[in-house]
């Protein structure tokens, strides 16, 4: 019972962790793409709206290779480290902030930003005013962000290793204990995945339609 919970909280941390760094950059970046009128900016929308599809397993390699200790950033030695799965995470769910929040924005209308510009806010508080405007698609952004890397095995497994006590997650420990034909602690697992992002989202839900409602 302690294992399986070390490796729960294992897993709501390094995914907390790297939603927060996916919002980090994605609410800005999201929003200078949605608020920008310069050259190649179609080019970057569908860089990252192809990111919102990377495939996971593709992110653990190319972490992979940069982190192993003969690679670019092997001297730090993060290869089988919860930073290593952070940072693949992060990889995995920055695009889909990125583009959820570009797409939230540019849905409002385009006349509020003159309009607020108008009476006299600054470019800042333009942008909290839309935010504000817009807080519903981009926690539901955040929410997309964050099933996004708490669900995924493939990069989680490749740059952590699954190693008992110090990088198994939920997903890496599903996988495990159906390669050893454990198929009923691989189904306890599972559920207790499921009922984990369940009561998260559930969580996160609540916020959004209570804001819905002011």
């Amino acid at each position: 019972m302690s294992e399986i919970f070390q490796i729960t909280v294992l897993s709501i941390q390094v995914s907390a962790i790297a939603t927060a760094i996916s919002l980090l950059i994605g609410l800005p970046f999201g929003t200078w793409l949605a608020l920008g009128n310069f050259r190649g900016r179609s080019f970057i929308l569908s860089i990252i709206n192809t990111g919102m599809a990377l495939p996971p397993v593709v992110v653990g390699l190319v972490v992979a290779i940069m982190l192993w200790r003969s690679g670019p950033l092997g001297d730090l030695r993060l290869i089988y480290t919860p930073a290593a799965i952070i940072i693949a995470q992060t990889i995995i769910a920055a695009p889909v902030v990125t583009g959820l929040t570009a797409a939230a924005l540019e849905a409002l209308d385009p006349r509020l930003q003159q309009q607020l510009l108008g009476l006299g806010a600054s470019r800042v508080q333009m942008i909290w005013y839309l935010w504000r405007e817009a807080r519903l698609p981009l926690l539901a952004a955040l929410m997309a962000g964050f099933g996004s890397v708490i669900s995924e095995v493939g990069a989680s497994m490749m740059v952590g290793g699954n190693i008992r006590g110090q990088t198994r997650v939920l997903t890496t420990a599903i996988v495990l204990e159906t390669s050893k034909g454990e198929f009923g602690q691989a189904l306890a697992l599972s559920t207790l995945l499921l009922v984990l992002t369940y009561l998260i989202n559930l969580a996160l839900t609540w916020i959004q339609q209570r804001g819905q409602r002011r």
